[in-house]
């Protein structure tokens, strides 16, 4: 079995400036919307001493490991849910505030989605979220488009990008009760191992290289993972991959 893709060592530097953003309080009780393996989830239990951290994943394995991982902390104050939090029964205004970190790009419906976080958050909660810009400013999705479609142009991802224009996204959280909307332009890099050959491997745990590589012949498949792993390495440092990204950071008040 494929091991999944680690987004917590992917992205360490957005998750500080998340965390920051977020700044939980002792007294919160926090949501956490595509929550994974629960990193964000466990941070926002440790600063709600007195409150509670709830993340919810659609990921039956993430949650698996989010609950392990909590209990390994010894962390009480903290619960997990394998849930769609487009559809979820959340408790209504059960929350006082709402976080995730790359987590609500890939809503089918986000509207329906935003409204439903906005019903679980009391009046005056905060949600604060992290999503990526559009594509041209992130490498590892050029990376891999370069390996497999041959250039900057052919289309390859979408999902990860329905949120990158501001106006969208402004649009959709005011039409469903959120105000005092900040959206403040974020760039870090993101790590893909030590080096090429790490990066490689993790990138075939993603579900988009995956599908990549089922679309061709073992001989077309190997010419691309050459050339995915020679992408790589132009990007090596000596601290391992790193990527350039760009991201926005929302912010945005429930009315």
């Amino acid at each position: 079995m494929t091991r999944p893709f680690d987004y917590d060592a992917e992205v360490p530097r957005y998750h500080v400036r998340l965390v920051a953003a977020a700044a939980v309080q002792a007294d919160d009780h926090v949501l956490d919307v595509g929550c994974g393996t629960g990193l964000t989830t466990r941070d926002a239990a440790k600063a709600a001493r007195s409150g509670s951290a709830v993340g919810v994943d659609i990921n039956a394995t993430s949650i698996d490991t989010a609950r392990r991982l909590s209990a390994e902390e010894g962390l009480r104050n903290i619960h997990f849910e394998q849930a769609d939090a487009q559809g979820h029964a959340f408790p209504a205004a059960g929350f006082s505030l709402a976080v995730s970190r790359f987590g609500t790009m890939f809503f089918a419906d986000p509207e329906a989605a935003f409204a439903n976080i906005a019903r679980a958050l009391r009046p005056g909660a905060r949600f604060v979220q992290l999503v990526w810009q559009e594509r041209e400013y992130q490498q590892w999705d050029r990376v891999i488009r370069q390996a497999f479609v041959g250039g900057d142009d052919a289309p390859l991802t979408g999902e990860a990008f329905s949120l990158a224009d501001p106006a969208t996204v402004e649009g959709l959280l005011t039409a469903v009760g959120f105000t005092d909307l900040e959206i403040t332009d974020i760039r870090e890099p993101v790590y893909y191992g030590p080096d090429a050959e790490a990066a490689r491997d993790a990138a075939l745990r993603l579900q988009l290289t995956q599908n990549l590589v089922a679309e061709l012949d073992p001989t077309e498949a190997g010419q691309a993972l050459e050339r995915l792993l020679d992408g790589y390495e132009a990007h090596r440092t000596s601290t391992g991959i790193w990527l350039d990204t760009r991201a926005w950071l929302i912010t945005a008040t429930r009315r």
